[in-house]
């Protein structure tokens, strides 16, 4: 049975790549929005693989952590190679390693030293010795701490080069937190702004190279740590005689980002290449919303009218299930059921052992996954020699069934090669699958539970592997089909830069999740707080994520807000507002965040309910928690008009009193408990509290006011903030606030946009991308709301923090604050989500 099921599956490949072809390869909107960084492969915080060039092959892929994940793709056409997608890993010789090859030693001081200490005659002998990597703690391989904020260290470190061979290519690889500047032998090679980024390439120059001597040199560096964590690492190497690399690059000539997948084509020589990456994310199917298994589809054509010799080669390595390089693993080959599987792991596998925020998973097992076919073939070899043996002949090199690696130097190639012969105009096609089984996802209340898709251990990984492989092309349309609904949904309610925006976001705020069910069948969706503390299923940042599953899946909203209930119920937290959190990913005890927010989360988990029953048409989900909504309304009733000096999510440039838009959150939260209580029936009760709601509104309208405008606190004069919290009102249309205030507030926004957007307030020139959108969206009209669109389109259109889209930037240079890669871009949808409301009514 298994054997005539794969035989019809093969057939339906056949046909349909002959008569849908083009519409599968190519996107269905054209996108002209340049992403900071491209989602590749992505699932979960723990599965994400990004580029973050502009060409596919200009860089090495990455985690959104910044950790290498390597994918590499080159296609061999009439024996010349041209890589397509990522970059190899250079052959080279250490001269002095970095610690992820040899713990070093250097001398360091801590303060200010004499002008010539880059010197290499500079006596050091006064300075102390230590083991790199220097730095917090806590970062990978520290051996010498230095952690203070706002302190400084600089480091030297001599070696010797027995044989100097000058037309040799050298280079010098570093990381660094945060501020950084190094020096070879005396020359400046480095200087950074405040940055933070690891393993960095540089290559010198013929300049640089001559600075170089035979037998002994120094590289001296320094580096000032602002906040936060400190780190300094670095080496020396340079290129083997006999170094392998692809010759050529292809021509990148398309790029477009849409919901589901990510579209390129290129140009190899006389052949056009199209590779589409697709994460299917259904957000009506939470099956495949949760699978971690993505496609890479691909699609060859000539160019001429002559056929072509051609060949297919992808390539990643266990790389993808580490945390750190020197973690020893493990990778076999194998076949089952026509799929043919290349697994790869760390042997320790300590699961959900480590939690924190910019670490990458190291338990569980990455798989590359290919269907039985003609002319493919896996292999598990030699990094180097699988390349080399593709570049000379077209074929995979000597491969073994197991290969184990004590360090990341060790690590293996794993390869697909595609053979797809005499390639002409109507072209050849394939796909292949990446995939990442964690085992257990989450520990929530001291349990550890497996992924929603797994349904209780009842489907395995290769089950799923199945399942997408049988269903490639349904799925795909689905994808499609998918990607449309979220371009024309925005399209209409905010035009095209909305619509591309959103389109780029979805990704993001999807895979910044896990999805699971507790023991009691609750459907549970965490999120990480990405580059922000890797908090999971912080309260304000589901608040802001919300818009997008509000609109098309209301489901996972509930599997946001339910477990937060459900801990706030419990004997563990007695305090008249909800938590913060409920642990460090992937961990969720219970709050690790040392401060609360008690308008801010109070205000939040109201609201959120609120809106849930007015989409819903009734307060079922709010009638179950009724009695904590009605302890946290109150709190607002008795704190909210008018907010003493408490924490906030806005908070950036410290803790304000009497917070005019923290005030706009309690006054909606009441008048949210008052729409659910006359839901329920409770008449009495609604009557009570939007009384109190209303005249909460008038007296805010009176404190806050400052002529053109609303101040930031009832009591700074001069000041003023985004109000975002208002769309609430207009989009209930509740109408505690005159149209008048909106209005008011919009047009006096539009006078202070930069470059990049509208700043969140008076104080600085930094924004939220999310409260953006939010406060543009009580615009009057679409003409209105896309001015505030523009600057934030060209905002990820030009900056050049090449992360995952950050939604915390200054408005005047369009550089990323911090955070990146978080679940808040849900939170463009703000506009779909109203349209779809009123348009309910």
């Amino acid at each position: 049975m298994k054997s005539k099921l794969f035989t019809s599956f093969l057939l339906s490949i056949a046909l349909y790549t002959t008569a849908y072809a083009t519409d599968l390869y190519r996107p269905s909107r054209n996108v002209e929005l340049r992403l900071p960084s491209v989602p590749l492969i992505v699932s979960d915080p723990n599965f994400s693989i990004w580029s973050p060039c502009d060409k596919l092959m200009d860089g090495t892929t990455l985690h959104w952590t910044d950790a290498p994940k390597s994918l590499i793709g080159a296609l061999r056409v009439d024996g010349k190679s041209y890589r397509f997608l990522g970059k190899e890993k250079l052959d080279l010789q250490a001269i002095a390693p970095m610690t992820d090859t040899e713990i070093w030693e250097g001398t360091f001081l801590r303060k200010k030293p004499a002008d010539n200490w880059i010197s290499l005659d500079f006596d050091d002998k006064e300075w102390k010795h230590g083991k790199a990597a220097f730095g917090s703690r806590d970062l990978p391989r520290v051996h010498t701490e230095w952690s203070e904020q706002n302190s400084d260290i600089y480091v030297r470190r001599t070696f010797d080069i027995n044989e100097l061979e000058s037309e040799r290519d050298f280079y010098i690889i570093y990381s660094h937190d945060d501020v950084f500047e190094l020096y070879l032998n005396g020359e400046k090679l480095v200087t950074t702004g405040e940055e933070w980024k690891n393993n960095v390439y540089l290559k010198l120059t013929d300049e640089a190279k001559k600075k170089l001597r035979k037998g002994k040199n120094v590289i001296a560096a320094h580096c000032h740590n602002t906040t936060g964590g400190a780190y300094v690492d670095f080496g020396l190497y340079c290129e083997k005689k006999d170094a392998v690399k692809f010759a050529a690059e292809a021509v990148q000539t398309s790029v477009d980002v849409l919901a589901t997948s990510t579209y390129y084509t290129f140009t190899c020589g006389p052949v056009e290449l199209d590779v589409v990456f697709t994460a299917p994310q259904l957000i009506d199917d939470l099956d495949l919303l949760s699978t971690p298994i993505n496609y890479i589809s691909y699609h060859v054509r000539s160019l001429d009218k002559k056929a072509h010799d051609v060949q297919l080669y992808f390539e990643t390595t266990p790389e993808l299930a580490v945390n750190e390089n020197t973690q020893p693993t493990s990778a076999k080959i194998f076949s089952k059921n026509g799929i043919r599987y290349i697994e790869a792991g760390t042997i320790d596998q300590p699961v959900c052992h480590h939690k924190g925020d910019g670490i990458c998973i190291d338990w569980g097992y990455a798989y590359l996954a290919t269907p039985s076919r003609t002319g493919t073939e896996i292999g598990l070899g030699d990094y180097y020699e699988m390349k080399r043996s593709f570049i000379q002949n077209g074929k995979s090199g000597l491969s073994t069934l197991n290969w184990w690696a004590k360090c990341a130097e060790e690590q293996p190639a794993m390869t697909f090669v595609h053979n797809l012969g005499a390639v002409d105009k109507t072209g050849n096609t394939g796909f292949l699958m990446l995939g990442y089984d964690d085992i257990y996802s989450i520990e929530y209340m001291y349990e550890r539970y497996m992924g929603y898709w797994k349904h209780e251990g009842k489907v395995s990984i290769f089950d799923a592997f199945e399942k997408l492989r049988d269903n490639y092309l349904q799925i795909m349309q689905r994808c499609r089909m998918q990607d449309e609904t979220i371009y024309d949904d925005a399209l209409k309610a905010g035009g095209k830069q909305y619509a591309e925006i959103c389109s780029a976001a979805y990704r993001q705020a999807i895979s910044a999740h896990k999805l699971f069910t507790d023991k009691y069948g609750n459907l549970l969706f965490f999120s990480k707080e990405n580059n922000s503390g890797g908090f999971i299923n912080t309260v304000d940042v589901t608040y802001p994520s919300t818009p997008l599953f509000l609109t098309y899946n209301i489901d996972l909203v509930k599997g946001m807000m339910t477990s937060i209930f459900d801990y706030n119920a419990s004997k563990r937290w007695t305090k008249p507002y909800p938590a913060h959190d409920l642990g460090v990913y992937p961990i969720a005890n219970g709050q690790i965040y040392g401060a609360d927010m008690p308008v801010e989360e109070s205000g939040n988990m109201v609201i959120l309910s609120a809106t849930i029953a007015m989409i819903e048409g009734n307060a079922n989900y709010a009638k179950k928690y009724w009695d904590l909504l009605t302890i946290w309304t109150n709190y607002l009733v008795e704190n909210g008009l008018d907010p003493e000096n408490q924490l906030c999510t806005d908070d950036f440039a410290g803790h304000w009193a009497h917070n005019a838009n923290l005030s706009l959150k309690a006054i909606m939260g009441i008048t949210g408990y008052s729409e659910m209580a006359r839901m329920l029936g409770m008449n009495d009760v609604a009557d009570k509290y939007i009384t109190i709601a209303k005249d909460m509104a008038c007296k805010w309208e009176s404190m806050a006011r400052e002529g053109d405008h609303y101040r930031l606190a009832f009591d700074r004069k001069d000041t003023w903030s985004q109000k975002y919290n208002m769309i609430w009102d207009k989009m209930w249309q509740t109408n505690l606030f005159p149209d008048e205030i909106a209005k008011k507030e919009i047009a006096y926004y539009l006078t202070k946009q930069n470059t990049y957007g509208l700043p969140l307030d008076s104080r600085n020139t930094y924004s939220k991308s999310d409260w953006i959108l939010w406060s543009a969206s009580m615009s009057a009209n679409q003409t209105e709301f896309e001015k505030f669109v523009s600057p934030l389109y060209k905002y990820i259109n030009e900056t050049v923090s090449r992360v995952p889209m950050s939604d915390y930037f200054y408005t005047d240079s369009g550089k990323m604050v911090g955070f990146k890669a978080r679940s808040v871009v849900g939170g463009y949808w703000i506009k779909v989500l109203m349209d779809k409301i009123h348009s309910s009514k």
